[in-house]
């Protein structure tokens, strides 16, 4: 049902973005006050994932995750909270970034996680039969084989009441809500709604989302792309994109990959996270 081990390879944090190539280098823009853009060494990697920064903290503390072919992780950027400590994993065959951890996912359905856990949002050493995570600012989610889910962390908005979800094959976690992709297309959300990022009951053909700090994003089956939510840098500006085969959400932008390997970007662009226009071969997502 969910595809099995989902792989990004766009990745948008709060002030920075990233893109995987096809010959296994990784490009990104955007702020680097703690190297979270020093991946230009980087090879063979398979995946990537950015780190984003909780939306009331105005600082660029962010970090960047690779995994590579042979299933090690390489980290990059702040890491106060040892959310970079991941020399030690192998078998890991996904890779997630919260805001100050990293969550990845073993070949045996097994998952592992780094970095600040106050609300539990770590605690994920029992999850069994996982085949894909998502993680959002203070929790995180594990999609299991037979399309439920596990969450852990913060609940304080409902975020975390996935528990009745059926069905689901992809996820995406935010600030305070949580988006879950059903199997017939249509879209479930819960948590904080403030923004409206969680009206998603109309969306139909959806094929992948991705959430923001407070939106949420939908990728139809048409390459056209939808978004909902807090739109006051433009993020949600995502009417007239075409051809789009993949998505993702950082803080305040939005990224749309498209078929022809190049990117487009919305929203805040204060640090250059949107200086995607040049950007050329970004590996496409596999089927």
């Amino acid at each position: 049902m969910v595809k099995r081990w989902p792989k990004n390879t766009i990745a948008a944090g709060r002030r920075h973005t990233v893109g995987l190539k096809p010959d296994g280098t990784v490009m990104a823009v955007g702020d680097n006050k703690y190297g979270q853009c020093d991946v230009s060494g980087w090879h063979d990697m398979v995946a990537v994932a950015a780190g984003n920064v909780h939306m009331a903290t105005n600082t660029g503390n962010a970090h960047t995750i690779g995994l590579k072919s042979d299933g090690t992780v390489e980290a990059v950027g702040w890491n106060k909270h040892d959310q970079c400590d991941v020399s030690g994993w192998h078998d890991i065959v996904a890779v997630e970034a919260g805001w100050r951890r990293t969550v990845g996912l073993k070949s045996d359905g097994t998952v592992v996680a780094v970095g600040r856990n106050n609300e539990g949002q770590c605690d994920v050493s029992d999850w069994l039969d996982i085949v894909a995570v998502t993680a959002g600012d203070w929790h995180t989610l594990g999609i299991k084989s037979d399309g439920t889910v596990e969450i852990v962390g913060n609940n304080r908005y409902g975020q975390c009441n996935g528990s009745g979800w059926r069905d689901i094959v992809a996820a995406a976690a935010g600030y305070l809500h949580t988006v879950g992709l059903k199997s017939d297309g249509t879209v479930a959300a819960v948590g904080w709604n403030k923004h409206d990022q969680c009206d998603v009951s109309g969306w139909f053909g959806i094929v992948a989302i991705a959430a923001g700090s407070n939106h949420t994003v939908g990728l139809k089956s048409d390459g056209t792309v939808a978004a909902v939510g807090w739109n006051e840098h433009g993020q949600c500006n995502v009417s007239g994109w075409r051809d789009i085969v993949a998505v993702a959400a950082g803080c305040a932008h939005t990224l749309g990959l498209k078929s022809d390997g190049t990117v487009v970007a919305v929203g805040d662009n204060k640090y250059g996270q949107c200086d995607v226009s040049g950007w050329r071969g970004i590996q496409l997502p596999s089927n």
